[in-house]
């Protein structure tokens, strides 16, 4: 199976995890799947009144420079992981 169909099945399994990640695995897997799907991160920081927003987007900035290939398999693997 190549990298981008084990991506697309680990998009699928992620809807069915056995239980809901905490809010940072939340994040790391968000941050993950744009870094894999768009690269690296563009336009302006949120403002301070978007929480969310902010944290996701402080989230996927930190991976600014990881190709999306390597992306991709860190998103496999943590789905992986986190199906037990």
């Amino acid at each position: 199976m190549s990298l981008q169909e084990q991506f697309a099945q680990a998009q699928a399994d992620s809807k069915n995890l056995p239980e809901r990640p905490d809010n940072m695995t939340l994040l790391k897997i968000y941050a993950l799947f744009k870094q894999a799907s768009s690269g690296d991160v563009e336009g302006a920081r949120p403002g301070f009144t978007d929480m969310v927003g902010r944290a996701k987007y402080d989230a996927w900035a930190a991976l600014k420079g990881n190709s999306q290939e390597a992306a991709m398999q860190q998103y496999i693997d943590l789905i992986e992981e986190l199906k037990g």
